[in-house]
């Protein structure tokens, strides 16, 4: 059985991000601005999900588990995605092209899903949504380009094989803010984990040492075939970017005996209740 992971390399949240005013695009490795990129934490925990598989099946498949860490970055990245390696992932693929700085969401996906055709992935774990892009649209655009089912904003994931064709589904819940829904797909199936899946471990030394040594597989946009300026087909494209406005002040209410009532006149007053 082979796992595909979708890791992404995004400027750490723990610090403040800002947007580059000429490009439109959040800074990334540039040494003047002193920018810090790390692993996102939901890739992060995708790469726990897959390990978790692993784990709990390796004895009950006839087969063994590897796990493909798989991203669109440019190459200076590496060391990020070897921390997916560093957790326990068996191999790297890196899709980089200059071409790709900036790519929208319809690009991503799109490229996302030829470097997954490249070999055959029984189950395709994504984080929810990245915390610089924040969209959550991507896991099920590259189901839509791959033409498989899509689970999205999981909490647990279990991995079954049934007999006597050893056929792979996976059992896995979702929580709302009024159930917990069991759902369940066949492989193969792009899956998402959500913020509420087990915190992703830490890697120990001997894991560290480890993932320097493992293989890295990289493809540029050539070897996948793809044109990114190749507007044929709908894109989204940045005409303008502009500084947040600076935050306004709040309103102050001076309580004379009076305060809840000048509350509530200000709730209604903007609609908030």
């Amino acid at each position: 059985m082979r796992i595909a992971v979708l890791v992404k390399e995004v400027p750490d949240t723990s610090k403040r991000r800002e947007l580059d005013l000429e490009t439109g695009l959040i800074r990334r490795h540039d040494g003047a601005d002193n920018v810090e990129m790390v692993l996102d934490e939901s890739s992060q925990r995708a790469v726990e999900a897959a390990l978790r598989i692993r784990e709990s099946n390796s004895d009950q498949l006839d087969e063994s588990i590897t796990i493909d860490a798989i991203s669109m970055a440019p190459e200076a990245a590496l060391d990020s995605i070897r921390r997916a390696l560093s957790m326990g992932a068996d191999e790297a693929v890196l899709v980089h092209d200059k071409t790709l700085v900036g790519a929208d969401l319809t690009t991503t996906a799109e490229v996302l899903a030829a470097a997954l055709r490249k070999r055959k992935y029984d189950l395709i774990i994504c984080g929810n949504e990245s915390s610089d892009g924040a969209s959550g649209a991507l896991p099920a655009m590259i189901a839509e380009h791959l033409k498989l089912a899509v689970l999205s904003h999981l909490t647990s994931i279990q991995l079954a094989q049934s007999a006597p064709d050893g056929d792979l589904s996976i059992s896995a819940s979702r929580r709302t803010e009024s159930a917990v829904q069991s759902l369940e797909v066949a492989c193969p199936a792009v899956v998402s984990v959500s913020d509420a899946f087990p915190d992703p471990r830490f890697p120990n030394f001997k894991g560290i040492m480890a993932g320097k040594r493992k293989p890295i597989t990289q493809f540029s946009l050539e070897d996948l075939s793809i044109d990114a300026e190749d507007f044929s087909h709908p894109k989204a494209i940045m005409t303008a970017v502009a500084p947040k406005p600076p935050r306004q002040p709040g309103s102050k209410v001076h309580d004379d005996g009076d305060a809840a009532a000048k509350i509530l006149e200000y709730l209604e007053r903007n609609k908030l209740i």
